[in-house]
């Protein structure tokens, strides 16, 4: 079960519409030389999520909205 809530934003940019989730991050496992992951922001489209960038807590929503924006520029378009 989740420990932090889940935030979702939607933004629509260049005419289309992006669904982006944090999700928090995963226990590391040295047995499998995996590393543990923070908190992060993802990309949802069709069925498959990409990490675009890590959680800040408490950042004002048009920071993240910001960041995002520049994470579409620099990846999608």
């Amino acid at each position: 079960m989740a420990k932090e809530k889940t935030e979702q934003r939607h933004l629509i940019h260049r005419g289309r519409q992006f669904h982006f989730v944090s999700y928090e991050g995963r226990p590391g496992n040295a047995a499998r030389m995996v590393a543990p992951t923070g908190r992060a922001w993802f990309l949802m489209s069709a069925g498959k999520r990409w990490e675009v960038m890590p959680e800040e807590p408490g950042m004002p929503d048009e920071e993240v909205e910001r960041l995002l924006t520049e994470w579409l520029e620099s990846n999608v378009f």
